[in-house]
């Protein structure tokens, strides 16, 4: 038995341990990426916002859009982790770090776009210099930065334990493992002080993760822009984030157990509860799209039926229809019936969501700005190559950044998964007791 969970714990420590030729083929794939995407940006550092398709009155493109993308994907960790750990899923044990990495990870490359889009960004400090509470911007600042240092604590605290065994069973970087370990050897005090340290995070981090999708949507719905101005904002674009950070963290799994070799622990069986609730969300997504546009339909307000009418039938009407198409229609032929190949169905549902939902950002930012209420030309915003370089590299950027965390930790929590094992049935037949009723003196 011990032999069987040593070999189990060497899989999980070999990335770190060795290092093979595809880690370094990835690292140069990616670098091509963000080095286009270096370029772009510096172009645009010395030539100004006008070498991209912005222009009045489309102030707002791809930047923005992705801002909103990358935010929304970063609600993986706090569903999969918090939640589950709040509700002792079990079988979250393997996918809980792959999930809060996720959310530390993006939320620097989702805070990155403003600065992006801003021409000159140095003006970034006149946020805290100058800003106003009244300002929807100022609130976004807050909310990230609090929902950052919460995710990035939250991250650290289930880590020591395999920082501690890094630092143990690993030559290289003892110094480095040793003072991020914080002294831990595995006392019974020790560890109550970290559970109780976690599971104060969950509670903390999941209003956090709420608030701050809710406040992206302030940013829009604030405003009384046609189609922008809705009450229903704020959970819209909260279950939308859900609904892409899952379909990010299935993408992430599905990689890294074929890269890795992870199959033991990432189970057909994790991908189909991952399936289900990507189904759920899904449905969620559809109830809000159709009352969202119904009720802007059934009020027919012609500043609004003219971004209406453009995403329906008009100039964006491709990107609508595709993205309902990615969002609900693919989604629900893959995920109603996981039995046979679950995690092909589970890899295409997912794929199609990322792409349908930077689709859905983009139908929310593009189409009420190129059809303006003030005496501007209506315009078509495309996107020149600094705009999708710079998104390329983002993309890469996060990727990359992903991949040298899993050179350095192990990317699935070594201790839960031991705990797990060792404690499982304990937990189990604990539970199950709590749900029946206790025994009558004298029963059969």
């Amino acid at each position: 038995m011990v032999e069987h969970k040593d070999s189990h714990e060497d899989i999980l420590l070999a990335p770190i341990a060795h290092t093979g030729p595809g880690f370094y083929w990835a690292v140069a794939g990616l670098g091509v990426f963000i080095l286009w995407g270096a370029i772009a940006y510096g172009f645009q550092f010395y030539y100004g916002l006008g070498v991209t398709g912005l222009q009045q009155p489309v102030g707002w493109g791809f930047y923005v859009t992705n801002f909103v993308f990358f935010i929304g994907i970063s609600h993986a960790g706090t569903l999969i982790s918090a939640i589950l750990r709040l509700s002792r899923a079990e079988w979250r044990r393997p996918i809980t770090r792959m999930a809060e990495v996720i959310t530390a990870m993006v939320l620097f490359i989702g805070a990155g776009q403003i600065l992006v889009d801003m021409g000159r960004p140095d003006r970034i400090f006149n946020v805290i210099r100058h800003g106003r509470y009244q300002s929807p911007l100022l609130w976004d600042a807050t909310s990230i930065s609090a929902y950052l240092t919460a995710s990035l604590t939250y991250l650290y605290l289930p880590m020591i334990p395999d920082i501690a065994i890094l630092r143990d069973r690993l030559g290289k970087w003892k110094l480095f493992y040793s003072v991020l370990a914080l002294g831990w050897t595995g006392t019974e005090a020790q560890q109550r002080v970290l559970n109780r340290a976690i599971a104060i995070m969950c509670v903390l981090v999941i209003p956090v993760a709420v608030s701050v999708h809710t406040v992206v949507s302030f940013v829009f719905s604030m405003t009384l822009q046609p189609m922008w101005h809705s009450t229903i904002f704020g959970p819209y674009f909260v279950v939308g984030a859900i609904f892409s950070g899952i379909a990010a963290l299935i993408v992430a799994m599905i990689i890294f157990r074929k890269a890795y070799g992870l199959e033991p622990f990432l189970k057909p069986i994790h991908f189909r509860y991952l399936g289900q609730l990507l189904l759920i969300m899904a449905l969620l997504w559809f109830y809000f799209t159709f009352a969202e546009y119904l009720t802007g339909y059934y009020g027919a307000e012609p500043e609004e039926m003219k971004i209406f009418w453009s995403k329906f039938s008009g100039p964006f009407w491709p990107f609508f229809w595709a993205m309902v198409l990615c969002n609900f229609i693919i989604p629900l032929a893959c995920l109603v019936r996981l039995g046979q190949h679950t995690v092909g169905k589970v890899l295409a549902a997912s794929l199609s969501i990322i792409v349908g939902m930077w689709l859905e950002r983009f139908i929310i930012v593009v189409p009420t700005l190129s059809i303006p209420r003030l005496p501007f030309p209506q315009t078509i915003y495309v996107p020149t190559w600094v705009e999708l370089g710079v998104f390329a590299g983002s993309l890469a950027l996060f990727a990359l950044f992903y991949l040298l965390f899993t050179k350095v930790f192990p990317i699935i929590s070594i201790w839960e998964i031991r705990e797990g094992r060792e404690e499982g049935v304990k937990e189990v037949e604990e539970r199950i007791k709590s749900y029946l009723p206790d025994e009558v003196n004298g029963a059969a």
